[in-house]
C-alpha cells in the first residue's frame, strides 16, 4: 500500500518543527556498532525509512538492537553477530543503499559478506564500482553470484593507499568502516570532508580509532586490533533543516526549527539570505521566514562541501520559481537530479533544463549528454495538479510546491519522504497545512 497526500495549496507554514538526527549519519553509525566488542549507544535517532531497514538488516546479522521507548535511544549489541542469508538480506535491501556499507565491518567480524542488488533514489548513476575497488585494495575477495555479490578477505583486510578521483561520500565512509580495523596504515586521498563523515570519524574515534583529517582532503587511519563500542548523539539533520527553511520560503510562511545548526549550514544560510528569505538564529535552533515582498533571482552551483549541497538544491529550486527574473541553478554531483522539475512546469513554473555547464564550478558532466543546469524564470504562478514523486529530496519539493500552489494537489509516491523526513505529515499538520492522507488503491491519478 502507498499512502497519497492531497494537498489544498494558499496557506503560509508557521509554526515549529523538530530535526533530529541526520539521516546521512545515523545509518552509518549502526553500521559502525559492528566493529566493536561491546555494545554502543547512538541518541538523537529519527524515526526514517533508512534506520528501520539498517536495524532490520543488523537483527539479520545477530546484531540486538534494542530502542529505549522514552527517548528514542538505541542499544546495538554486536556479540552475536552471524552470516545472513541472501534471500533474508535481499528482501529488506530493495529499500536502502547502506548494505554496501555492510562490507567492511562484516568481514572484520564475521569473514565474509554478501550485498544484493541496491535499490536508493534515481537521481543519477551511483555505481557501487568505488566500493568494490576500494574493498580490493584492502585485500578483499569480490564474486558475483545470483542476486548480489559475495566478499571475503581470506587474508583478512590490509591497509591501502587509496586515491578517489572524486570525493565520493560513500565511498569514504567505505575506507573508514573498512580500515579502522585493517592491519597497517591506510591513507585515503581525495577524501569527502562533510559534517557527517567528520560525525562518523568521532563515533570510530570513541571506539578506539586512531584517524587524522588533514586540510587537502587525506585521511589517514592507524588500523587497530580491536574497538570497544562508543556512546554518541548524531549530529542534527542540516538537509531536513533547510528544507523546512526553503518551504518557508515557497509558502510566504514562518517555521522555527528546533535543532538547526548554524555551524553546519552556512552555505545555506548565505544563499538563503541572497534570495531573500529572513532567519533569527539561537542557540537552540534557526527561525526561518519569509520577509515579504519580493524574492531575488541567483546564480547558484552545487558542489561537495564546504560547497552548496546538492540536497539543498531541489527545494530551493521550487523558492526560485517565485522570484523576480531569471535563476541559473549548475548541478555538479547528480547528473539527473532536474528530472523533478517536469511536474513543476506542469504547475505553472517556467523552467528550463539544458545539457550545457552553465556555471563555473568543475564539472564531470560537460561532455556527457545529462540535462545538469536550469535556467528558471519567475515569478510564476503554481497551480495544483497530480504529482508522483520521483526521489527523496524532489518528493519533498513537489509537497512544498503544492502546499503555495493554487488549488488542489493530489501527490503519490510519498512513501520515498519517509526514507529522510522523520513524521513529515505530522509535522506539516502542525504547521497549518490544509490536506489529507488516504490510500493510493482508492484514488485515479
Amino acid at each position: 500500500m502507498s499512502s497519497v497526500l492531497t494537498i489544498r495549496g494558499g496557506v503560509p507554514l508557521a509554526g515549529r518543527v523538530q530535526v533530529r538526527g541526520a539521516k546521512n549519519l545515523v545509518p552509518k553509525a549502526m553500521v559502525a556498532a559492528l566493529l566493536g566488542s561491546e555494545p554502543s549507544v547512538l541518541r538523537n535517532v529519527p524515526e526514517i525509512k533508512d534506520v528501520e531497514v539498517v536495524t532490520s538488516l543488523l537483527r539479520l546479522h545477530g546484531v540486538t538492537v534494542l530502542k529505549d521507548p522514552d527517548t528514542g535511544d538505541l542499544t546495538l549489541d554486536p556479540k552475536d553477530a552471524k552470516t545472513a542469508s541472501s534471500t533474508a538480506i535481499d528482501a529488506h535491501a530493495g529499500d536502502s543503499r547502506i548494505p554496501i556499507l555492510f562490507c567492511g565491518p562484516l568481514i572484520h567480524a564475521i569473514g565474509e559478506a554478501f550485498i544484493p542488488d541496491l535499490g536508493g533514489c534515481k537521481i543519477g548513476d551511483r555505481p557501487i564500482d568505488y566500493h568494490l575497488n576500494v574493498l580490493r585494495q584492502f585485500g578483499a575477495v569480490v564474486e558475483k553470484r545470483p542476486g548480489g555479490i559475495h566478499i571475503s578477505a581470506p587474508k583478512g583486510l590490509h591497509g591501502a593507499r587509496i586515491s578517489l578521483p572524486y570525493p565520493s561520500v560513500g565511498a569514504t565512509e567505505q575506507v573508514l568502516l573498512a580500515a579502522t580495523r585493517a592491519e597497517g596504515i591506510t591513507e585515503l586521498t581525495g577524501a569527502a570532508t562533510e559534517p557527517e563523515i567528520v560525525d562518523l570519524i568521532a563515533v570510530l574515534q570513541k571506539m578506539g580509532a586512531v584517524i587524522n583529517v588533514e586540510s587537502d582532503r587525506t585521511i589517514r587511519i592507524e588500523g587497530v586490533r580491536e574497538l570497544r563500542g562508543y556512546s554518541h548523539r548524531a549530529l542534527a539533520d542540516r538537509n531536513e533543516a533547510a528544507s523546512w527553511a526553503s518551504a518557508a520560503l515557497v509558502t510566504r510562511g514562518d517555521i522555527y526549527v528546533d535543532g538547526a545548526t548554524q555551524r553546519d549550514m552556512m552555505t545555506f544560510l548565505n544563499t538563503y539570505r541572497k534570495v531573500g528569505g529572513g532567519m533569527d538564529i539561537d542557540d537552540q535552533g534557526i527561525r526561518f521566514y519569509h520577509r515579504g515582498g519580493k524574492l531575488n533571482p541567483l546564480v547558484l552551483e552545487t558542489d561537495v562541501h564546504p560547497g552548496f549541497m546538492t540536497d539543498w538544491q531541489q527545494p530551493l529550486v521550487v523558492a526560485l520559481t517565485q522570484a523576480e527574473g531569471v535563476s541559473i541553478v549548475h548541478e555538479t554531483v547528480y547528473e539527473n537530479r532536474f528530472g523533478f522539475t517536469d511536474a513543476l512546469v506542469r504547475m505553472g513554473a517556467n523552467i528550463q533544463v539544458h545539457r550545457e555547464c552553465l556555471g563555473s564550478v568543475p564539472c564531470r558532466f560537460g561532455q556527457r549528454n545529462f540535462l545538469h543546469s536550469a535556467v528558471i524564470s519567475g515569478s510564476s504562478q503554481l497551480k495544483g495538479t497530480a504529482i508522483d514523486v520521483p526521489d527523496l529530496r524532489g518528493g519533498f519539493s513537489h509537497l512544498i510546491a503544492a502546499l503555495a500552489a493554487t488549488g488542489t494537489s493530489t501527490v503519490t509516491g510519498i512513501d520515498i519522504i519517509n526514507r529522510g523526513y522523520e513524521r513529515f505529515a505530522d509535522k506539516l499538520a502542525g504547521l497549518g497545512a490544509d490536506f489529507d492522507v488516504s490510500d493510493s488503491r482508492k484514488i485515479s491519478v
